[in-house]
């Protein structure tokens, strides 16, 4: 395992931005797959966005268009920028790491309150 931090979040008004960073101790290019995943009060985490350690991005139908995934291998970080952010993006925003984007373990979330 790799040890994961997330940093990033805040409160922001709809419409407006935020740039999510996951940075790590250890090398991060040999971790196959990281994404972010998101969890709302009362609902199951769910994937926003994925990306292999070759640069391949996934991303979840409400994220596509305003979400941009990326990871910087020689600063061991992956970004998650966020643009015309909606009420409905609001939760704690995780960082994962694994052989897939399930991923095999985790940060420990950064919020994401995005008012109307």
């Amino acid at each position: 395992q790799v040890p994961l931090v997330e940093s990033g979040g805040g409160l922001v008004q709809a419409g407006g931005s935020l740039r999510l960073s996951c940075s790590s101790s250890g090398l991060i290019f040999r971790i196959r797959v990281m994404a972010w995943y998101r969890q709302a009060p009362g609902n199951e985490r769910e994937l926003v966005a994925g990306i292999t350690n070759g640069g391949r991005t996934t991303y979840a139908d409400s994220a596509k268009g305003r979400f941009t995934i990326s990871r910087d291998h020689r600063k061991n970080m992956m970004y998650l920028q966020m643009n015309d952010l909606k009420p409905e993006d609001t939760g704690t925003y995780y960082c994962s790491g694994g052989e897939t984007v399930q991923g095999d373990y985790w940060g420990q979330g950064t919020q994401v309150t995005v008012s109307s």
